[in-house]
């Protein structure tokens, strides 16, 4: 395959990066909460872990200090081994009143809100990456060459950088695939 017939395709080429990249702008959202659960896995053992304290201080709070005190001891040790291994596993604050829990609910949502925003900065690099590379692999070949009269008043911008009369540059090419994409696309976002 020659340099002709590669050039040939770049039309194609640059439609299928544009239309990939919009695609994953779509899933980008969902790709993000994702990997957000998957990072934030220990918010459901943490949860189980004070389902279980919560049910062994109810169990604790029926049994008479006075008349059963080994089991109380057990349950109140048992407890407090729970509670530490709680603090342990990720959890700054034991909600010993009301508000830290609401502080470790809030954190992860921080969490997760610096996720999304770092996969989001980090895709738009990769896209602003992948246009600029296509803008410098075909700067001085036409997409296409169409009848300059066809885009007589616009011809020397609608062929920016080539300088052909009548070529359709890549920058061009990129912003109109961009827009015909994204309107493509419209009913799935």
């Amino acid at each position: 395959m020659g340099t002709g017939e590669a050039d040939r395709g770049a039309w194609l080429l640059v439609l299928g990066f544009v239309f990939g990249c919009n695609v994953l702008r779509i899933l980008l959202p969902s790709f993000s909460a994702f990997v957000s659960r998957v990072l934030q896995q220990d918010a459901e053992q943490e949860s189980q872990m004070r389902a279980e304290i919560q049910d062994m201080k109810q169990e604790l709070a029926t049994v008479n200090m006075m008349d059963e005190f080994a089991r109380y001891a057990r349950l109140e040790r048992k407890i407090n081994k729970m509670t530490d291994k709680l603090k342990t596993h990720g959890t700054a604050f034991w909600p010993r009143q009301r508000g830290p829990q609401d502080r470790c609910v809030k954190a992860r949502a921080a969490q997760s809100a610096k996720i999304k925003w770092a996969m989001s900065v980090a895709f738009y690099v990769l896209q602003a990456a992948l246009m600029i590379s296509l803008i410098w692999k075909y700067y001085s070949v036409p997409v296409a060459v169409v009848p300059s009269k066809w885009i007589t008043p616009l011809d020397r911008l609608v062929a920016f950088p080539t300088r052909v009369a009548g070529g359709v540059g890549i920058t061009c090419w990129i912003l109109v695939c961009n827009k015909v994409v994204a309107i493509v696309l419209h009913p799935f976002s």
